[in-house]
């Protein structure tokens, strides 16, 4: 469905009992609501009610033209127009990657609308930001985002047939080539760039405790996320904490390992 908010318009995917407790769930990069398929199976099984959302520079409606239209703080309060057009107060959040990002943010900015929180992939930014200053690995693995932020990031993720974007993606095999071929939509590879030539490392310093029920998802494999990054997230959670390592696994969890998620989202919903 289209759901009007903050004068743009978010493609929302619904799923699940009408009654059942709401579970929102931010997708990542180059990925859309789709790499939450194969997990909402089960919860729609264990009675939750889901509503997938394609952020702004995904959605065709919501796809302003300024950089600093993506700032983090703008997709943070996306989220919280969205729930308010769907009139839910209270949501279970679910975030992968950038998703995660937004995650963190509501848990901090808005904690009375977020029941639990599980983050997928990316840390606290405070946990993020210590291992970036103190692990030249970190930054390392990083550095893909100056690439991601210069003017020629649309030409080169594209070229002979998305070859970049598809290797990226290797590990979720044939599911990479729906994110590929979306990404030749006007607007959008940039849209979705954007989110990375907006970053302020200044704003994610901001970022304060959280103080609602949290998992943390990292699996050893990731190539973004290393493990000093991983293990400092614990510092800044101020309530119910669990760490989850899926071995084995690489960056794209939700699709890499998608009935592991579900059981540490389900565990983390209390279903």
């Amino acid at each position: 469905m289209e759901i009007k908010a903050r004068g743009l318009t978010f493609d929302v995917y619904e799923g699940g009992p009408v009654d059942g407790p709401p579970v929102l769930l931010l997708h990542g990069f180059p990925q859309d609501h789709r790499e939450f398929d194969l997990i909402l199976p089960r919860l729609h099984a264990a009675g939750l009610r889901t509503y997938a959302l394609d952020q702004r520079g995904y959605s065709p409606g919501a796809r302003p033209a300024a950089v600093a239209e993506y700032s983090l703080d703008e997709p943070t309060a996306d989220a919280i127009a969205v729930l308010d057009a769907l009139g839910v107060e209270k949501a279970h959040v679910v975030g992968h990657d950038w998703g995660a990002h937004v995650g963190w943010l509501l848990a901090d900015r808005h904690p009375e609308r977020v029941s639990t929180l599980t983050a997928v992939s990316v840390p606290h930014p405070r946990g993020l930001g210590v291992a970036l200053h103190n692990q030249p690995s970190q930054k390392l693995r990083f550095a893909y985002m100056g690439l991601f932020r210069s003017r020629i990031a649309e030409r080169l993720l594209l070229a002979a047939d998305a070859t970049v974007l598809r290797s990226m993606l290797r590990p979720i095999g044939a599911r990479a080539d729906r994110y590929a071929t979306a990404m030749r939509e006007p607007g959008r590879l940039t849209g979705a760039l954007n989110w990375y030539r907006a970053i302020t490392t200044g704003r994610l310093a901001k970022v304060g405790k959280i103080t609602v029920p949290t998992t943390y998802v990292w699996s050893d494999g990731d190539p973004v996320v290393g493990r000093s990054a991983a293990l400092s997230t614990a510092t800044w959670v101020e309530a119910d904490y669990r760490f989850v390592t899926l071995r084995g696994i690489g960056h794209w969890v939700p699709e890499e390992a998608p009935q592991a998620l579900a059981d540490v989202t389900l565990d983390r919903i209390g279903v």
